[in-house]
């Protein structure tokens, strides 16, 4: 597998020979207004990560991942109950001896959202699991041999069957991956050069680029010490606080370039938000993007994000796990997330869903307790399924008590005459 450098090389682009006959697109790109002439500023991972958009979108949605539930479930004649031991505590608390399950798993989901592969292997006690160890992409290699693949890590191979591999999107050959950061490094590297901009235009005190206008000095050091002084004079205006300075008799101070505001710059950075959570597939509202945010459209962005996104990742963490830990064959087990612990903050929902699962039977008292991580009633009390006592069965009549009148002595007379 080749990963693509942390320092991306450049060749460098010949400048064209410009002639009378020359075409516009020939002239731009002398006037370096099109092709390759300007270069963004190289996007590698620990550049990317200084633009606040790409390190809150790889941290919330690593850190989301890795904080949902994960277990392990066996299905036994027909019935399907949630598993318990070693398997479990692999899973959901301590991969290995020195990883906890939510380091573990936020590790190997920044490395999918990033350089764009997640990797870990599995160690074996015959063909018992007993640990999970995360590896580093950019040091693991991939190649086939009669069709399979194979892992070469720390000098070590490894089969395909040991390995958990996420990739973000597969290249054509079924070996490399694409990753976010480096498949989407134009719109990276555009917010840096604006954020470069900016931290440029206010670390000099808000003053653009200027020109000086107005009788010259002759001669080049006659020029520089012209230069010298009105630079000192800008310099001493700063530091003092003066709203203006001094200039020669006869000479002006131009801006030179586009003022920031005319050039849209605030409204740019915010696209720059919306474009990397595009990449992403994340809702802008979990950048911290609240432009165009709305009541409604916010609470349809949260559900919008389970749905079409961390559902989606947490279905491609339990396949691989599924295949890699039981085999292609394996039914009986299989492994999967809780979703539910999405609204893990959110109290009254999560108190109200269990109540309406408990009154339709889906759960039973103790089960809706153990979500909760409280004991369950004792003496058996809340481990038979509830549910409403007016929901009948479609056709069966309730058993009702006959109205009683008041007369059931003349009723009675009447008969034996």
């Amino acid at each position: 597998m080749r990963l693509w450098p942390r320092r991306e090389e450049r060749s460098v682009v010949p400048v064209p020979e410009i002639t009378s006959g020359a075409t516009i697109q020939e002239w731009g790109e002398f006037w370096g207004q099109g092709g390759d002439a300007v270069a963004l500023p190289i996007v590698t991972i620990d550049t990317a990560l200084q633009v606040p958009a790409v390190l809150g979108a790889v941290m919330f949605l690593s850190r989301t991942l890795a904080a949902l539930p994960l277990h392990a479930y066996r299905t036994a004649e027909g019935e399907t109950e949630k598993a318990d031991g070693e398997l479990q505590m692999l899973l959901n608390e301590a991969p290995n001896p020195e990883w906890s399950s939510f380091q573990f798993r936020q590790y190997f989901w920044q490395q999918v959202f990033t350089g764009g592969r997640g990797m870990a292997w599995i160690e074996r006690n015959g063909t018992r699991p007993v640990a999970i160890w995360p590896l580093d992409p950019t040091k693991t290699t991939i190649r086939r041999e009669a069709g399979r693949k194979i892992y070469r890590f720390d000098g070590r191979d490894y089969p395909a069957r040991d390995i958990i591999d996420v990739p973000f999107a597969l290249k054509p050959n079924q070996v490399d991956a694409y990753g976010p950061i480096y498949t989407c490094r134009q719109a990276i590297g555009l917010a840096i050069a604006m954020n470069n901009f900016a931290s440029g235009f206010f670390a000099g005190g808000g003053v653009p680029p200027l020109a000086l206008e107005g009788p010259l000095p002759t001669g080049p050091e006659a020029l520089k010490r012209a230069y010298a002084d009105i630079r000192r004079a800008i310099d001493l205006a700063r530091k003092t606080g003066q709203s203006f300075f001094g200039m020669p008799p006869g000479h002006t101070l131009k801006a030179v370039g586009t003022d920031p505001d005319k050039g849209q710059m605030g409204d740019a950075r915010l696209f720059q938000i919306q474009e990397i959570a595009r990449g992403y597939n994340l809702p802008p509202v979990f950048l911290q993007d609240l432009s165009k945010g709305t009541f409604s459209n916010t609470e349809q962005q949260d559900l919008q994000l389970v749905k079409h996104n961390i559902g989606q990742w947490a279905r491609a963490f339990e396949d691989e796990l599924n295949l890699k830990l039981f085999g292609q064959r394996r039914r009986s087990r299989r492994v999967k997330h809780n979703l539910d612990g999405l609204q893990r903050g959110d109290f009254k929902s999560r108190i109200d869903g269990l109540a309406r699962a408990i009154q339709t039977a889906q759960l039973t008292p103790d089960e809706a307790r153990g979500i909760e991580d409280r004991a369950a009633y004792p003496d058996g009390v809340g481990a038979r399924p509830l549910v409403q006592g007016a929901t009948v069965p479609l056709g069966s009549q309730p058993l009702l008590p006959t109205p009683s009148t008041g007369n059931e002595g003349d009723d009675q007379a009447v008969t034996e005459a």
